[in-house]
């Protein structure tokens, strides 16, 4: 699991949708909701884990025990974890289905596939920027980040735009 408490995907199996800057720049809006929610149930899961580290810590075996004193509390956390898991995996598994992967919940760093210069590449856009100006290859990260080349029509026309998915 990252550092950022959110459960790690694993790569799209098919080819991912393709996105165009205008497509991506149309996404980040409702990103730009969404993000602040998984990251908030991504803290609550990590102080939750937490909470049930302390009291088996605390009580070790004793806990499960349906008459101990701890033991409401620690049903209450392992429904809450689990409804948190199950919240973030349908979250950031909605986004991955989409071509949409987040790199960074505290950061609010998400690249979109797209094509640039023809090449398979991630759109990047992070909280706070105000429009996806940026890209990288699919291998060098937030580190290889570039302006987005000014004419670039195959990012721009729509050459890489939506492709479904074989289903």
């Amino acid at each position: 699991m990252p550092a950022n408490g959110a459960p790690e995907l694993p790569a799209p199996r098919s080819p991912p949708r393709l996105w165009t800057v205008a497509e991506a720049d149309a996404r980040i809006v409702a990103l730009a909701d969404l993000l602040p929610k998984l990251r908030e149930w991504a803290e609550r899961l990590a102080e939750v884990r937490a909470g049930l580290g302390r009291l088996t810590s605390f009580w070790g075996p004793e806990l499960p025990s349906s008459d101990h004193a701890d033991h409401a509390l620690a049903v209450r956390l392992a429904s809450e974890e689990k409804n948190l898991l199950r919240r973030l995996d349908e979250g950031l598994g909605s986004l991955a289905a989409e071509g949409i992967e987040v790199k960074d919940l505290e950061a609010g760093l998400v690249d979109f596939y797209s094509l640039v210069d023809g090449e398979l590449a991630y759109l990047c856009w992070q909280r706070g920027e105000p429009s996806v100006r940026f890209w990288h290859s699919l291998t060098s990260g937030f580190r290889g980040r570039r302006p987005l080349p000014a004419a670039s029509p195959a990012v721009a026309s729509g050459v890489a735009g939506p492709r479904s998915a074989p289903g």
